[in-house]
């Protein structure tokens, strides 16, 4: 009983819906510009069918045609943000958040189920995919904006926050084989399977715990993902920070695993801020030196691995090099070695940890490390599954917002206009999320 009554109810509403659409046909005079500078004339009325949140509705609009162009158009389809589909706005914000949080299949069966939509499973992925690819450009032109100043973001409230963190990493992402091909991977074919994906979190910390130990500000993290070359990620993780008021904060800190080219972004768009190498990423090649060491311990292996790591704790780092020349290898051992001390001697200055916890800053990059497990891994590199770099961007774009906390922000501006004007930007919008 309970479902047929909803079934009859969604469709009363599909009823007054096409009632009220029905008010306003779209009628815009005898002509009307057609959106490359030329006029369109009006030809006649014609029947769109469009999938909404209570089911299909027909509308009826006006449509010109524009003989420059050979195309034609209907300006009510883009008022009501339909203009280059059949699925209302309503409908597309359920969908994609449903293929956000699981898989496109299962995405499509919670939407029959639990809202009584039917959707084929590659509407559902076509319908997400969109609205992620929209949102991407958004983020773009916005960075692009802020770059170039002709958008200057609003301070962070008062008082800021003492510090934002600027926390990087990166993680692969299974990807159909026309994607990976020509690329070097670690299989033993050589053949890569993955696409690197970037992501970053930036968050904000004021407060210390009753142990001295640094406190996330409650839900001020937010997420930046990008399949896209290293210089480009800079500049949108620039502009992130610049929305986030990095210009206002007293203390910037940038924390990653010690790649190289996080480092070099970090001297290029943030200077001012503190460098950290995670702690826990150290120590893993701590170990990895006790490891290459223990055939000249003696047994002594756990002993010798205890002093490496307190001296890393206190961030004395010639001391833990000093003990690891102290290693007479010879050969490719040496090798071995030379290459394993270069990571300490190359990020000595960015291990200080006693005195960066004497600061009370975070010396752990966890909350990012988490992200590629939390927003990318559980929805991305599930089993068996391949993506073209075009859709896992779009979806990891979708959970990037929602993990964010601003979903909303993507319903907030036109879609489904021409693609001139999804590239647009609002600076009315762009100024009045600053504060993030």
């Amino acid at each position: 009983m309970e479902l047929a009554i909803r079934t009859a109810m969604l469709r009363l509403g599909a009823s007054l819906l096409e009632d009220l659409l029905a008010a306003d046909a779209g009628h815009r005079g005898p002509r009307v510009e057609c959106g490359a500078g030329h006029q369109a004339g009006f030809v006649s009325y014609r029947a769109k069918t469009i999938d909404t949140v209570l089911g299909p509705v027909q509308l009826r609009r006006a449509w010109y045609h524009c003989p420059a162009c050979g195309h034609g158009l209907a300006p009510r389809d883009a008022e009501l943000g339909a203009g280059q589909a059949s699925m209302s706005p309503g409908l597309a914000k359920m969908t994609a958040r449903s293929a956000a949080a699981v898989p496109f299949a299962k995405a499509t069966s919670l939407l029959a189920e639990l809202a009584g939509i039917q959707l084929t499973i590659k509407r559902t992925e076509r319908s997400a995919e969109a609205t992620g690819t929209a949102a991407m450009t958004a983020i773009g032109a916005q960075a692009d904006a802020i770059g170039s100043r002709r958008v200057v973001p609003l301070p962070p409230p008062d008082p800021a926050p003492d510090m934002l963190y600027i926390a990087v990493d990166g993680t692969g992402i299974p990807v159909t084989a026309r994607e990976a091909e020509g690329r070097k991977g670690k299989a033993d074919d050589g053949k890569a399977r993955t696409r690197e994906v970037k992501l970053a979190c930036l968050f904000t910390q004021t407060t210390l715990d009753d142990d001295g130990r640094p406190v996330r500000d409650p839900a001020s993290s937010t997420y930046l993902a990008t399949f896209a070359p290293a210089e480009r990620f800079g500049q949108l993780l620039d502009a992130e920070a610049r929305r986030r008021g990095y210009e206002h904060i007293r203390q910037p800190v940038v924390l990653g695993d010690g790649a190289a080219w996080i480092w070099h972004l970090a001297g290029e768009h943030f200077p001012a801020a503190t460098q950290i190498v995670d702690l826990y990423h150290a120590r893993e090649h701590v170990h990895e030196l006790a490891t290459l060491a223990a055939r000249l311990l003696c047994g002594h292996r756990d002993d010798w691995l205890a002093e490496r790591l307190a001296e890393l704790d206190a961030g004395n780092i010639p001391a833990l090099l000093a003990a690891g020349r102290s290693l007479r290898f010879t050969g490719c051992l040496a090798t071995e070695r030379d290459k394993a001390l270069a990571y300490f001697e190359g990020n000595a200055h960015r291990m200080r940890y006693e005195h960066f916890r004497s600061l009370g800053m975070f010396v752990g990059s966890g909350v990012v490390e988490a992200g590629c497990k939390a927003v990318i891994g559980q929805r991305l590199k599930l089993s068996g599954m391949r993506w073209t770099v075009r859709g896992a961007a779009a979806i990891a774009t979708l959970r990037c917002h929602d993990a964010s906390d601003r979903w909303e922000e993507i319903w907030q501006r036109p879609h489904n206009q021409t693609s001139t004007r999804e590239q647009g930007i609002c600076q009315r919008h762009h100024t009045q999320i600053a504060a993030g």
